[in-house]
């Protein structure tokens, strides 16, 4: 790790091997992933034991926790109002070596972060319950949904802080204190919400709404603790008071990438929970079995994302260094790399998905859940390879600062693809030569195989035909 005062210029040294340099961000990166991981799988765990003796109720907290895990997603997409074009804008002052620059920009993206995040929060306070109703939820998985969001939605401020500060470094080439922070969010996270979820010593017994809040307070740890780290300086970044006061042209700049990155990320965000409502409509155990399906399929995404944040932040500093070729080689690399590692976890959920499954369902009434979750998660096991030019090639569109075209792609895959044909999937059967498929998950989880395919098409193309090196930020 680089001192406080130094950035780090090694990673637009092409004597440099490109996977030495993409492997060396990816690693921290994707140990961070696998941390957030963690804390979702253990909340996932949890909600699977909250009222063992009622088999309605077990559906009804799997269902509402599915919901949940699409919102918390959603509230990582509004993130990107800030953190993509902080990422961007420091890589390419730190590959310019515009160590002042870099700093200037860590201070707007605090303050970005913070507004946004009030926003945020005060956005859910009024419309929760009316977005929950919009998202199909009625009875007993509605009030569990809004219960478990409470507790996200009023402390959303640090944990959008948390995200802005963790991309200025990421953009410096320091990927290994976003790590070291998400594993004290991870210690801290885990006693915390298993404490307020069973009543343990001094905390009060929160049962299902005691996961969130448990997670929740631990963004506040990991927020304040990355302050405490900037104020001391990292990677070349510091807080100083000289740099504190708003700079509304430099909001501007950071927004001009990031708007288009969020347009994209909150459309995507937008046609998942249109996606959800699709699913909402089916019975409580494919609701359950569609949640856990996509907890586990986060093995690969979250891989690939590791590898698209290393590319990112390599792409943002070899052009701000002027070196374009050096961008694409970097770029290509982390792709191959990516998907190499996410089709390993492709083979790893077809091998196990029925185990995978049992560990959050043991329960005698939970089966149907497994019956139905067990098929979709064999089945994305063969869309690792799409998906990782989807994710991974995205970041590094991004790192350029070319966060509009992609939009487009979006769009279309969403709602040109997905959700028609999702609806008609889950609504009626279909004849495929000596095979039927009935109306039900497995349907939804073929049209969302479909859009995969083509956005991940769409990226390589415009990765590998566009002019995004050109792009001035």
């Amino acid at each position: 790790m680089t001192s406080p005062g130094r950035l780090d210029e090694s990673l637009t040294d092409s004597h440099i091997p490109p996977y030495r340099r993409v492997l060396s961000l990816a690693w921290p990166a994707f140990c961070q992933q696998m941390l957030i991981l963690l804390i979702n799988l253990s909340d996932r765990w949890l909600a699977g034991r909250a009222s063992p003796d009622d088999h309605e109720t077990q559906l009804s907290t799997q269902a509402a926790q599915t919901t949940g895990f699409y919102l918390a997603w959603f509230v990582s997409c509004y993130g990107a109002l800030v953190s993509v074009g902080s990422t961007a804008l420091v890589a390419r002052l730190v590959g310019g070596h515009d160590r002042e620059g870099a700093n200037r920009i860590l201070h707007q993206s605090t303050w970005l972060a913070i507004g946004f995040g009030i926003m945020g929060c005060m956005g859910g306070l009024f419309g929760l319950e009316g977005l929950i109703g919009l998202l199909q939820l009625d009875g007993p998985t509605a009030e569990f949904a809004i219960d478990y969001l409470w507790p996200v939605v009023i402390l959303l401020p640090f944990q959008l802080l948390e995200s802005a500060l963790i991309a200025c470094l990421v953009g410096a080439g320091d990927t290994k204190t976003g790590f070291w922070v998400l594993a004290g969010l991870t210690v801290v996270n885990l006693p915390l919400a298993w404490s307020f979820f069973h009543g343990w010593g001094p905390f009060p017994e929160l049962g299902f709404q005691g996961i969130s809040l448990g997670t929740s307070v631990g963004h506040v740890f990991a927020a304040l603790l990355l302050v405490t780290i900037l104020i001391r300086g990292r990677a070349g970044l510091r807080y100083q008071l000289s740099m504190a006061a708003p700079d509304f042209s430099l909001w501007w700049r950071i927004l001009r990438i990031s708007i288009p990155a969020a347009a994209d990320t909150l459309s995507l965000a937008a046609g998942q929970l249109v996606f959800l409502s699709l699913i909402n409509r089916l019975p409580e155990a494919a609701k359950g079995a569609h949640g856990i399906a996509l907890g586990w399929e986060a093995l690969g995404y979250l891989s690939g994302y590791a590898f698209g944040t290393a590319g990112m932040t390599l792409i943002g500093q070899n052009l701000g260094s002027g070196r374009p070729d050096e961008a694409r080689r970097c770029g290509w690399t982390a792709l191959g790399l990516g998907t190499l590692v996410m089709s390993g976890m492709g083979i790893f959920f077809f091998v196990m998905a029925e185990p995978m499954f049992r560990f959050f369902c043991p329960l005698p009434g939970q089966q149907p859940i497994i019956d139905q979750g067990v098929p979709v998660l064999r089945m994305v096991a063969f869309a690792m390879p799409p998906l990782a030019c989807c994710i991974i090639l995205a970041q590094a569109l991004r790192g350029a600062g070319d966060t509009l075209v992609p939009v487009a792609f979006t769009l279309v895959g969403f709602f040109v693809v997905r959700i028609p044909l999702a609806w008609w999937l889950t609504t009626h059967s279909v004849q495929i030569g000596p095979w039927t498929i009935e109306p039900g998950l497995m349907g939804a989880w073929m049209a969302m195989f479909a859009d995969i395919i083509v956005r991940g098409g769409f990226f390589f193309a415009r990765f590998r035909y566009g002019k995004w090196d050109k792009i001035r930020v």
